[in-house]
């Protein structure tokens, strides 16, 4: 590293006074959530077990770095079940599937291994059994993510997607003896998601709630992190992909909590010198599916830029974790007779 970078941690509760050099803000947590860190383990275990090629529908995760990484190991990602040679060993991607997809690779005698994430497939059964109790379902989400296609697909007649505050225009009319229930993809920005359910309340008075609340741990710590900074820097750099649904909603949160500017970034080399004039804080946070070496890349680009005292100010620690899907599991050692 050409300059050494002075990290302390601080929790959100109690921030120590920091000099007025310049600076960065590390959000506490970021980056890879259980889900996320069960995916990739699978694709990599799955390597480990059965040797290349492994199959992967869609990106495991939505991280270029990742996916590029894996492809180089031996990972061939597809769009779809037809793709994959029959026979073949198959990894469902974080994001879910619908019951179609899960069908079409049965009928290729595909070798499936499952590594949606277990809160998005909390959400799926959440749609078969309102789907089963007579309800018609309002899913918050965006239309053509990979998420919301397998969730909708669980019961395509009685989901309706509302994408947006224009969703709720858009959402059926039902009549007033329908039941009706709100769930809402994983990923989404918590506040925005609820401006959206108080303008649906509007239009369907009787709206249920869901059992407990669908956006998931990690989309909420990291957003709440962010919040804890964003009035604090003049500049937000979150590490995160383009096709990353929560790592776009932090550069949208850090704006809408005060943060000077907000932009996302992959790499470090991506960071433009432009946005770092009259800069003297810089926070800096990554999404749930950004493995930890991008943003010490960024703090080590940042370094050669001056700012070197960094300050993690956390707001939460989180000690969940998953557990990988069953044929990957080590075996159990015997009980002696």
């Amino acid at each position: 590293m050409p300059n050494e970078i002075s990290q302390k941690n601080f929790s959100a509760d109690a921030p120590a006074d920091v000099p007025a050099g310049k600076r960065v803000l590390l959000a506490a947590p970021r980056g890879y959530c259980a889900g996320v860190d069960r995916a990739v383990e699978t694709v990599e275990k799955a390597l480990e077990k059965y040797g290349a090629p492994v199959y992967v529908r869609k990106e495991i995760v939505h991280n270029k770095y990742v996916v590029e990484t894996l492809a180089e190991r031996g990972v061939i990602f597809v769009d779809e079940t037809d793709q994959v040679p029959e026979g073949s060993h198959l990894v469902f991607s974080a994001h879910g599937i619908s019951p179609a997809v899960r069908e079409a690779a049965a009928n290729r005698q595909l070798k499936t291994l499952d590594a949606s994430c277990p809160l998005v497939t909390k959400v799926h059964n959440e749609v078969k059994r309102f789907a089963r109790d007579g309800y018609h379902i309002l899913l918050v989400g965006h239309e053509g993510h990979e998420e919301v296609e397998g969730t909708a697909g669980e019961a395509p007649d009685v989901v309706h997607l509302v994408d947006g505050v224009e969703g709720v225009e858009k959402a059926p009319d039902f009549p007033p003896e329908q039941k009706l229930v709100w769930l809402s993809q994983t990923t989404l920005s918590v506040d925005e998601t609820m401006d959206i359910v108080k303008l649906l309340r509007v239009k369907y008075p009787n709206l249920e709630n869901p059992p407990s609340d669908d956006i998931c741990y990690a989309t909420q710590n990291r957003q709440v992190a962010v919040k804890a900074i964003a009035e604090k820097v003049d500049l937000m750099i979150v590490v995160g992909s383009q096709n990353s649904s929560n790592s776009k909603r932090l550069v949208e949160v850090a704006l809408q909590n005060g943060a000077g500017a907000a932009h996302l970034v992959d790499y470090a080399r991506q960071i433009e010198d432009a946005w770092l004039e009259g800069v003297t804080t810089v926070g800096v946070t990554s999404g749930a599916s950004v493995p930890e070496i991008l943003v010490r890349e960024v703090l080590e680009h940042l370094a050669d830029h001056g700012y070197t005292d960094v300050e993690q100010v956390t707001t939460t620690t989180e000690t969940i974790t998953f557990a990988l899907p069953r044929d990957l599991r080590p075996p159990r050692a015997k009980r002696a007779v």
